[in-house]
């Protein structure tokens, strides 16, 4: 039986931006962090949009997650705010231990439909979380195949 894991807030500090090298998509993201915590615009432990999970003192799963405003919406129906889901990332020798689910269950637990733009062979992952595709929109995913989770009372609008 797997036991949930506790998904946490990561706070901009050292610590977390040290955890994140772990990780392969690290990128613009953090650096932009680490840029930040070094022209002191942020005090450390400010919120950053990353959620993770710790096995013992170790963050062996992240993602990143952005409230987008409804004006913004051009996926769903009635126009809402929505969340982009990013960078879900589970270290190798932690996958299939249900934390990847975790996450996404807390993202879902905000009630809010949800985005996201999968990575090469995820889709797997995504469809046993109840994302589908979208209908691809050429003006609007530029190239992307975003999946998209709908919660109930919420429809995909049309393209």
């Amino acid at each position: 039986m797997m036991t949930k894991s506790k998904v946490q807030p990561l706070l901009v500090n050292y610590k977390t931006l040290e955890e994140f090298k772990r990780f392969k998509e690290y990128g613009n993201q953090e650096l932009a962090m680490l840029e930040d915590l070094e022209g002191n615009i942020v005090e450390n432990d400010s919120e950053s949009p990353f959620y993770g999970v710790y096995y013992g003192s170790a963050l062996v799963a992240r993602m990143s997650l952005y409230r987008v405003q409804s004006k913004y919406d051009k996926y769903f129906t009635p126009p809402q705010d929505y969340l982009e889901l990013w960078k879900l990332e589970v270290l190798p020798d932690y996958r299939g231990q249900g934390y990847g689910k975790d996450l996404v269950d807390f993202a879902k637990s905000f009630e809010l439909p949800i985005k996201t733009n999968p990575r090469i062979n995820s889709h797997d992952f995504w469809e046993k979380m109840d994302f589908k595709k979208a209908n691809y929109d050429v003006e609007r995913d530029l190239g992307e195949n975003p999946l998209i989770w709908l919660p109930s009372g919420v429809e995909e609008r049309d393209v």
